[in-house]
Order: C-alpha cells, then structure tokens, then sequence
C-alpha cells in the first residue's frame, strides 16, 4: 500500500518569526484595493507609504522601499525610475495573490539580504494537477468590482486546464479608476489644497490610475520533480502620483520566472532564475500641465537578470540545513529628451548604464532541539558592484556642464562587501504560549538612485525623489554600506485551539550606522538660501548617518460570544508604536509612523461575515528637520465590511471604507503637489500632505468553477 500526500510544511523558508496572510484572509480586504501593498495593512508593525493607486510603498518597523527584502514568487524585482514608481509590489495584482508572507523582525539569511529591514513574500497559487485517475481537471475564477469614490472599475479571470502531470493556467486582471475625492466632514471651511484650491471640489489631483496584469504559466511534475515557467506582462498607461512631481504616463514590463523543486533522499532542492524588463515613462499628466508648456517627458529601461539555487538538507528529523548562492544583475538608462529654450537641443542622462551587479552565499541551520526550544543561527555574505557611464546635460551652458564635468571626472565604480549575522531562539513552554528572541547584523549597498544622480539645478533635483517630500535630491558617491544591529523579541499566549482568545506583545530595537539620510545641499547651483530655511521644499543631498529606531507592537483577538440567532462575535486589535531617530544630529527620522491603532469587531453567523472597524492615528508630531517635514494631525476612521458566501461558487464582498467621510491627511502620504507647475521646488504651496480618500461604497462579486 503506498500513501501519498502534500507536504505540510515548506522547508524553503523558516517559519521563525513570520507572520502568514493566506487567501481567506486577503479576500475582503480586495474589495477596497488594486494595491498589492495594502493587503498589509493589518499586520502589526506595517504601515504604507502613499504613491499612486496600485504603487503604495510598505513600511515594517520604520524602514521602507529598498531596506526591505521584497519577493514576488520568488523574484526580487527592482523599480527603474528616479521616483521609484513601479515599486516591486505593483507588478501583481491583488486577486493574483494566493498567500503573503511577512517577518517584521528579523529575517532569516536564507530569505534574502542586501537589506536591513524585514522581508515580504507575495505569491500567487501554486499549479494544481488532476488527482490520481481524474483524466483533465478544469478551473476558472471571474469577477469584478467597483468603487464609488473614485469610480474605480475592475476585473479578473483565471483558467486552468491539468492532467496528472501537466498544468496550464492564465491570470488577468484590470482595474480603471479616475481621481478620488477626501473627505468632507469636519473639514474646516479654509482647509485648502496644494496651490491654495482644490482641483475640483475636494477632488485629489494625479490620484488616477489605470493597469493591466496577464500571466501564462505552464508546470511540469514527475513524481518528487515539479518544472514552472511563468510569462507575465503588465501595461499601465497612466498612473498619477500626488506626492511626486511628475506621473507614471507609461510602464510596459514582461518577466519570465522558471523555476524548480526537487525531492530528493537527503532533502529538498529550489532552483530559480528570471528575467525582468521595464519600459517607462513620467511626465506631467492632465492635472499638472500649465499653459503652452509641452510638458517634460523623462524615460527609463531598465533589465533585472536573477538566479537562486537552494538546497535544504535535513540532517535529522528536527534538523534543516539551508545552503545557497543567489545573484542578481541590474541595468538601467535613465534620459530626459529636450523640449526646448534650456532643455535641449540635447537629451539629458540622468544615469547612463547604470549597474548594480550583486552575488550572495549562505548558510543557515535551524534546530529543534526538543518539544519546547527551536533555534536558527544563519550567516551570509553579498558583493555588491554598482557603476554607471559618462553623462550630458540638455546643452553645453555652465548649469548643466560644470556639475556633468565634476561627475564625469570621478571614478563611477564602487564595491560593496555585505556581512549578515542572524540569531532567533524560539521557546514553547507549553501550547499556551510561546517566546521568540532575535539578534540579526544586516547590511545594504546604496541604490543606484542614491548614487549617481548628479544635476544640482533645481528643476533636475526635484525629479529624483522617492521619498514623496517634495523636495529635490542629488546623488553621492561616496555613500557607505548601511550596517543595521537589531535585537527583537516577543511574547504570545492563546488558548489551546487559538480560537478563544490571544495575545501578542512585540518589542524591537535597532541601531544602524551609515544610515543613508539626507543633508542640505550646498554645492555648485544648490539654492543658498534653502540652507536654512524651516519651511518649504528644499534641495537635499544623500549622506551617511547613525541612526536608532525603537517600536512596540501589540495585537490580540478575543471571542466576545456566540448565539444561535446572532451568531458569534469576535473582537481583534492592533497597536503599534515607534520612534526613530538620527544619533549623528539629533534630527528625528523621516516617515516615521505615529502611534496608531485599530479595533474591530467581526459577526459569522451563517454564510455571512460582518465587520466594523475603527482606526485611530494620532498626531505626527516627530518630523525630519533636515526635509521640513509637514506635521499632520491625529484623526479616527470607521470603516464596515460584509462579506457573503453565496453559494459553494459565489462571494460577494461589501465595504463602506471611511464611512463617516472622514477629511484626514495621511502621515505617511506625502506632500501634496499634484496639481499645477511642479517643475520647480517653490512652484506649488508648501505645507499641505495628501489627503486620504473620502468615504467610498466598495463592492466586488467573484465565482469560481
């Protein structure tokens, strides 16, 4: 007699210290989003950087964008624009993910490095083949969605045709949204907008956004040996950004992701390489444009090339080894065509054959020593080699030639060296509760944005920015390896079945040198008296400082009751608090969420699942001097959400987000320049961040078959 079934646990990954968002719990938070990134949103110590519709970036523990290790099924996929505008997230749509993996705290070697945050793992479902004498398996999903706010209209389908040993499948998504509108209650009657009016009513400007995502996959299995090829292409034509100065006006990008998993008798062996390329453009869309000005279009290609082999050998039946090499090589061109008078007659490069090449090794060995202790001790080390060509200006003229002849006079190589240490010790005293302690040495080598951005003009300064301050960035080349020190630790109790009741406390610090910030800048056409200035944009240049960032984080859920007529109620929350911090000059960190928390109280009864959840914000009062940061006020949401099974095949999803219509400015969403002139840094009013969006009638109906 021979039994055979899949795999509960995957030894790929540790599970140490991870948080697990599977597809029950992604379901009705789609209603709301065409965001990847906020399907995150509840998970304690994330939060969300606002940028265009489908581009938010994630924040775990105070630490964003290229700090974190980002993984789409697998791939590290990389933005190629100056504003960071196809953030790695953005290339999947939400009906597409089947499962989110997320360790807030410390990350094991084996997930990834070249990053001294945490780590997110998004992928879609795995290929499923026809059971055991089932000739041909079929599948499908379809459905749609719509949102009143900003009359967002979408929808999806999937198909899958298998055999035992053979599957296809094909995924597509589209969503369609114009500009949203904030809220109006308890908005005072001088509240304003960027440039001192809003675009029509309370309408946000460059909120719109418009995508398109299809992939055609096909997977081979033999018996412990399963072969996966996926072909995936997204289109995004427009897509406004109203905290840059410029928007997405295209973004074409194909990837093709092979990959391999092997069942062998001393372990598991994962091999992998991809292929990512990326056409985009930004310029200034429809809110923007001004007069006759024939706007300012500004393209990037950029070509990502990326392997990893793994092998995962269990030594004994608690014991895995985890052994790797992992590469990545990146290229991109970054040029501005003329338009005329002091742009052109040439094109301008921002970067020209930029590189950032990168190969990793590790080894990792997690123990489970007996019933109460595990532990996972882990080591790795990643080169990094960055250079980039000899650039131009628009024309010969001093603004544009005498910073492209400082540049083009230095030596563009530079070669990183990353150590990684990680340490987590996990204690089970019993199935009540359980205690996990972390110590991780993670280090990151600059960006190619960070280092070879050369222009000091203003105009050019404003549109290398991707931290959605509104002010202008130059690069520099004598940046230094970010080298974070982490110690986190955390405390869960739960009743036996963790249906009753549970209680998570999470604390963490951690000290980073050469922590990549910002400085005013003071050389060559740097505006001397943006020095000193305490209000408005300015123009800063990347620099090296000690930075410490320290956070808390509770969440719990409790069974409040159940009855036959009404069902059971449970109530859930989360809490979390940080603060970080420049050791070097006494400057509080940029994008820092403020304490914030959310409560919920979710209703089964029957088919039907009912929510209502209110969040809180408080004030942002901690801000970046050095970026004049905006202060923002505190502020509550009431959000309520219905979700119901229809039949077997057919859900319907039902949310009122920001049901009191709520008028709030996002901390985290950025300055407020989506409307108007933004070519310049004193071009549109300062001191407004983007609003979020108004209350908005969610609806979304799927089938499966």
């Amino acid at each position: 007699m021979v039994i055979t079934a899949p795999k509960t646990v995957d030894s790929t990954d540790s599970s140490l210290g991870s948080t697990t968002l599977n597809k029950a719990d992604m379901a009705p938070k789609r209603t709301s989003t065409s965001d990847t990134a906020r399907l995150l949103q509840d998970i304690p110590g994330v939060s969300l950087i606002g940028a265009g519709g489908i581009s938010s970036l994630p924040v775990i523990h105070g630490m964003a964008d290229e700090r974190l290790n980002v993984q789409v099924n697998g791939m590290g996929l990389m933005p190629a624009c100056p504003n960071h505008m196809n953030s790695p997230l953005s290339y999947i749509d939400p009906t597409s993910v089947d499962s989110i993996k997320v360790y807030a705290g410390v990350t094991p070697v084996s997930v990834g490095g070249d990053s001294i945050g945490g780590s997110i793992q998004v992928n879609s479902a795995p290929p499923k083949f026809a059971a055991s004498g089932q000739e041909i398996l079929l599948e499908g999903a379809v459905g749609a969605l719509y949102r009143s706010n900003n009359k967002a209209r979408g929808g999806n389908v999937a198909a899958t045709v298998a055999t035992e040993d053979i599957n296809l499948t094909y995924t597509g998504a589209a969503t369609d949204a114009k500009n949203y509108r904030a809220g109006r209650a308890f908005h005072a009657a001088g509240s304003e907008g960027a440039g001192g009016q809003w675009l029509d009513g309370d309408v946000v400007g460059s909120s719109a956004f418009r995508a398109t995502n299809q992939d055609v996959g096909i997977a081979l299995r033999h018996q412990n040996h399963l072969l996966q090829l996926n072909a995936s292409e997204q289109k995004v034509p427009y897509e406004g950004f109203p905290n840059q100065r410029m928007d997405l006006t295209n973004n074409d990008t194909t990837i093709i992701n092979l990959a391999y998993k092997g069942r062998y008798e001393w372990g598991d062996l994962d091999g992998r390489i991809y292929k990512q390329d990326i056409k985009h453009t930004m310029n200034m869309g429809p809110d923007r444009m001004f007069g006759d000005f024939p706007g300012m279009p500004m393209y990037t290609k950029g070509e990502v090339q990326g392997s990893k082999l793994q092998a995962n050998m269990f030594s004994s039946d608690a014991d895995i080894v985890r052994v790797g090499v992992e590469t990545q090589y990146y290229t991109m061109y970054d040029w501005w065509t003329p338009v005329g008078g002091q742009m052109g007659p040439d094109s301008f490069w921002n970067i020209d054959y930029g590189r950032r090449d990168k190969v990793g090794i590790f080894g990792e060995w997690e123990a489970k020593w007996n019933r109460e202790w595990v532990s996972l001790l882990g080591v790795r080390g990643d080169r990094v080699k960055s250079d980039a060509g000899p650039i131009q200006g628009y024309n010969g003229t001093p603004v544009w030639a005498i910073d492209a002849a400082a540049f083009n006079a230095r030596d563009h190589k530079r070669t990183f060296e990353n150590l990684d240490l990680t340490a987590l010790l996990r204690y089970e005293p019993e199935k009540t509760q359980n205690f996990e302690l972390g110590y991780a040495r993670k280090s990151r080598a600059p960006s190619v944005y960070q280092l070879y951005p050369w222009s000091t003009y203003e105009m050019a300064t404003t549109m290398n920015n991707f931290s959605g301050d509104g002010g202008g960035y130059v690069g520099n080349l004598d940046l230094k390896q970010e080298v974070a020190h982490t110690l986190s630790t955390s405390g869960d109790w739960h009743d036996a079945t963790r249906e009753k009741w549970m209680l998570r406390v999470a604390g963490y610090y951690t000290r980073i040198t050469n922590y990549i910030s910002a400085q005013r800048c003071t050389i060559s056409f740097c505006d001397p008296n943006k020095v000193t200035a305490t209000t408005g944009f300015v123009a800063l240049q990347y620099a090296n400082e000690t930075a410490r960032i320290v956070g808390l984080d509770l969440s719990g859920d409790l069974l409040l009751g159940s009855a036959d007529d009404f069902g059971s109620f449970t109530g859930t929350g989360v809490l979390s608090y940080l603060r970080g911090k420049e050791l070097s000059t006494g400057d509080n960190l940029f994008d820092m969420m403020p304490l914030n928390a959310k409560l919920a109280v979710t209703q089964r009864l029957g088919n039907w699942t009912n929510t209502a959840e209110v969040q809180w914000v408080a004030a942002k009062t901690h801000v970046s001097q050095v970026r004049n940061e905006v202060r923002t006020a505190g502020y509550g949401l009431l959000n309520l959400r219905s979700s119901a099974q229809l039949t077997k095949n057919i859900r319907l999803d039902f949310a009122i987000e920001n049901a009191l219509n709520r008028y709030y400015q996002d901390p985290l969403g950025g300055a407020y320049v989506g409307q108007g002139n933004a070519m310049f840094l004193d071009s549109l009013h300062w001191g407004d961040y983007v609003p979020g969006m108004g209350r908005s009638l969610n609806a979304a109906l799927n089938a499966s078959f």
